[in-house]
């Protein structure tokens, strides 16, 4: 039989280049001599995470649309008619027996050039809301995996499959890894630990919280791993440096997530698709501050999957920098609660999402 040849489409941000990632790995794993191209958009993230997981990439010069009506929306339009020409070729020269989008700016133009060649194409759709974008290409899409349950309000119901979020293998087993995770970190394990996660790109309400209120964490003794995306990253060194305090542990960005997670008592998060997925899996009392500059502002409604469960609290956008301290000190201080929370978010794991998909990716080929 030939080798499979798959293309995987998407990015903009980890909580869509991790999972890429993940099925692109599940398909080596089960059949070692796939062929794997990922299509991007250029000057984004997978255009450096893609090919330092091993994986070759190609970009397109596809841009977001901007929500203001302006005279940017004549790039857009150009930029979206090049990027759809330059993915039909891509597609045309590598000839997949499969196309997979994964949400971001280059699923649109890579899927849409998969319909009009006739090559099967599936939808990986992370959010519990669906951006516009993949209310359109559902409508040719041969399979939908998603995450969440009542999908059907959305796509057809007889291409639907849940599979949950594909996440990162190493993150699918902590346990036994935080001695090694507190050295690592220059950590104290006799410590309370906060992680503040806010994406792999950082999050302004949640860096600007945290900078307000850090000297509160010294002062209560509770260390932080401070995770701030890379445009925060130098003030926050800044005002680390100020308060010189060996409770605090800051970076851009994490490389050893398995290590960050397991050395937590209580994780402040966005509330992107990708990583309540690996939050659920990780099991860990969390607190979701939702991002509200978001299509169809659907963190919020992912966040609140969770919280009317009881699988985490949700402290508002525009609320976090009053409360998202406070909640937080609080939290550390009431263990039935953080132990509820944590019982709770682990039942909604869905951990072998990455091998489903690729399972089902196979079956289109195959078809």
């Amino acid at each position: 039989m030939k080798n499979l040849r798959i293309i995987i489409s998407g990015g903009g941000t980890g909580g869509h280049i991790f999972p890429a990632i993940s099925i692109a790995n599940a398909l080596k794993a089960k059949w070692a001599d796939t062929e794997i191209l990922f299509i991007g958009a250029e000057g984004r993230m997978e255009m450096e995470k893609v090919p330092a997981a091993g994986y070759k990439i190609i970009g397109l010069p596809v841009i977001g649309l901007k929500r203001k009506i302006s005279l940017s929306i004549f790039t857009f339009i150009f930029k979206t008619i090049k990027s759809y020409r330059k993915a039909k070729k891509i597609i045309k020269e590598f000839k997949p027996d499969v196309v997979v989008g994964v949400g971001g700016y280059a699923s649109g133009p890579a899927l849409k050039a998969a319909a009009s060649l006739k090559i099967p194409y599936l939808v990986q759709e992370q959010n519990s809301y669906p951006g516009v974008t993949n209310k359109l290409l559902a409508k040719k899409a041969s399979k939908i995996c998603v995450a969440y349950d009542n999908m059907d309000k959305f796509f057809p119901a007889e291409k639907i499959i849940k599979t949950g979020n594909p996440i990162r293998a190493d993150i699918q087993n902590i346990t036994n890894k935080s001695s090694e995770a507190f050295k690592f970190f220059d950590l104290n394990p006799d410590k309370a630990t906060v992680l503040v996660i806010g994406g792999s790109l950082g999050a302004r309400t949640i860096n600007n919280s945290i900078a307000n209120t850090l000297n509160e964490y010294v002062k209560s003794d509770v260390q932080v791993i401070w995770q701030t995306g890379k445009h925060y990253f130098d003030k926050a060194d800044e005002i680390v440096g100020e308060i010189n305090s060996d409770l605090i542990f800051v970076s851009d960005f994490i490389y050893r997530m398995d290590y960050a997670f397991s050395v937590a008592d209580i994780i402040i998060s966005r509330a992107g698709a990708g990583s309540i997925s690996e939050l659920c899996v990780v099991g860990k009392p969390t607190i979701l501050v939702p991002s509200p500059n978001v299509a169809e502002d659907h963190q919020t409604k992912n966040a609140l999957a969770l919280s009317t469960v009881n699988a985490a609290i949700l402290v508002k956008d525009s609320d976090a920098e009053k409360e998202l301290t406070k909640q937080t000190l609080e939290l550390l201080n009431n263990k039935e609660q953080r132990e509820i929370l944590a019982k709770n978010i682990k039942k909604l794991e869905l951990a072998d999402a990455a091998n489903i998909i690729a399972d089902e990716i196979k079956k289109l080929a195959n078809e």
